[in-house]
C-alpha cells in the first residue's frame, strides 16, 4: 500500500520517465470524487480503452456524464501519444472489483486470475486509472507512439511507489463487466513495463545501453523494540552503494506495532568515515492498521565520493516501541 502521489510528484515522475507531450487540463489538480469516498491507500494502476475515438474525449473524461460524473480517469492518452492530465484523487474509472483480482496486484503476482463474480473491493479507492483512445474493435491497433507512452505512464506509477510491473492491471482483469477492456495483450504490456523498470528513468530502447547499471539488493534485518521519536538507521545485510555513483531505486520496509495514523518520515542518508555527510529529501507516511509498509524511493540520486548510502526513518510516537519486521532494497547504480 502507498499514499497516492501529489500532482507535483506525478508531473516530476512523468517527465523523468520521458513523457514530454503533456496537456494539463485546467483544474485537474483538484478534479476528483474525494467527497464521495475514500482515496488511497493505493497499490494498483489500471489501463482502459475508451471504446470510442474522437476529439471530445478529454473533456468527457474530465467532466463525465450526469449518470457517471467525472473525472473518469486520472490520465487520458490520445492516439498521437499526447497525455492529458485529467484528475488527481478519487476517479470514477474502475468501480467495484473482484477480491481475487485485487489480491493479484496487491501481492504483485505474475498470475492474474479470471475475476470472481463478487466484487467487494472499491477499485476507485485503490487504483490509478489511465484511459487510452481506442475503439476496441478487433484489429484496431494502438499507434506505436501511444503504446510507448502508455508503457511509460504505467512504469512511472510503479517506479515512484516501488511496485513491480505486476501491479499493472487491465479493467477486464478486475471485473467481468469489461470483458475486452482493453483489447491488449497484458502479459506483453507488463513485460514492456518491467523492461522499463529495469533501466533508469528516461531510458529509450533504441539507444545503446553502453552504461549498464549494477544491482544492489540487500535485505533489511529484522529488529524488534525500536524506539520512536528519533531517526533510526535501517540495518541491511550488505551495503547499498559506495560513491561516487548515481543510483535509482527503492528500499522497502515493513513496520509492526506503530499506532494507526502515526506519522512516519524516511529519507536516504550518506555517511563518510562513519559520520553523516548528506541527507536526502524526506518522504512522509501515515501508519496503517496492522503492519505498515513503506517504499523509500529515489528515482535519480547521486552518492558523493567515498560516501556510503543508507536509509533512516523516524516514527513520531514516543509512547511505544515498534518492530522493524523486514524488507529489501531494489537499487540500480552506475559507477
Amino acid at each position: 500500500m502507498a499514499d497516492p502521489m501529489t500532482p507535483e510528484e506525478w508531473l516530476r515522475a512523468l517527465r523523468a520517465e520521458g513523457v514530454t507531450d503533456i496537456v494539463e487540463m485546467k483544474g485537474w489538480r483538484t478534479n476528483n470524487r474525494n467527497h464521495k469516498g475514500l482515496w488511497g491507500s493505493v497499490h494498483a494502476t489500471m489501463i482502459h480503452h475508451t471504446a470510442g475515438e474522437g476529439p471530445g474525449l478529454p473533456r468527457l473524461c474530465f467532466d463525465g456524464t450526469p449518470q457517471l460524473p467525472g473525472p473518469l480517469c486520472h490520465d487520458y492518452l490520445d492516439r498521437t501519444g499526447r497525455l492529458y492530465l485529467v484528475g488527481s484523487g478519487r476517479a470514477n474509472h474502475a468501480g467495484t472489483v473482484a477480491a481475487n483480482a485485487y489480491a493479484a496486484v496487491l501481492n504483485e503476482s505474475a498470475h492474474h486470475p479470471a475475476p470472481d463474480a463478487a466484487e467487494p473491493i472499491d477499485g476507485n479507492r485503490r487504483s490509478y486509472g489511465l484511459e487510452c483512445e481506442n475503439s476496441g474493435a478487433p484489429g484496431r491497433e494502438w499507434t506505436p507512439r501511444q503504446y510507448d507512452v502508455a508503457v511509460r505512464v504505467q512504469a512511472a506509477r510503479c517506479r515512484v511507489h516501488g511496485w513491480s510491473a505486476n501491479s499493472v492491471w487491465a479493467h477486464r482483469e478486475a471485473t467481468r463487466r469489461k470483458p475486452v477492456d482493453p483489447r491488449l495483450d497484458m502479459n506483453d504490456f507488463r513485460a514492456d513495463v518491467a523492461e522499463r523498470l529495469a533501466h533508469a528513468p528516461g531510458w529509450n530502447p533504441d539507444e545503446e545501453d553502453e552504461d549498464m547499471p549494477s544491482r544492489s539488493n540487500p535485505k533489511v534485518k529484522a529488529t524488534p523494540n525500536r524506539p520512536g521519536g528519533q531517526w533510526l538507521t535501517v540495518p541491511l545485510t550488505g551495503g547499498l552503494v559506495t560513491g561516487p555513483a548515481d543510483y535509482s531505486g527503492t528500499v522497502f520496509l515493513r513496520l509492526s506495532g506503530v499506532p494507526a495514523g502515526a506519522s512516519i518520515q524516511a529519507r536516504y542518508v550518506e555517511t563518510t568515515n562513519g559520520e553523516r555527510s548528506k541527507t536526502g529529501a524526506i518522504v512522509e507516511y501515515s501508519a496503517t492498521a496492522g503492519d505498515t509498509f513503506l517504499g523509500v524511493t529515489n528515482a535519480g540520486g547521486h552518492v558523493d565520493s567515498r560516501a556510503e548510502l543508507g536509509v533512516e526513518y523516524i516514527v513520531f510516537d514516543d509512547a511505544d516501541t515498534h518492530g522493524l519486521v523486514g524488507g529489501q532494497a531494489q537499487l540500480l547504480f552506475w559507477k
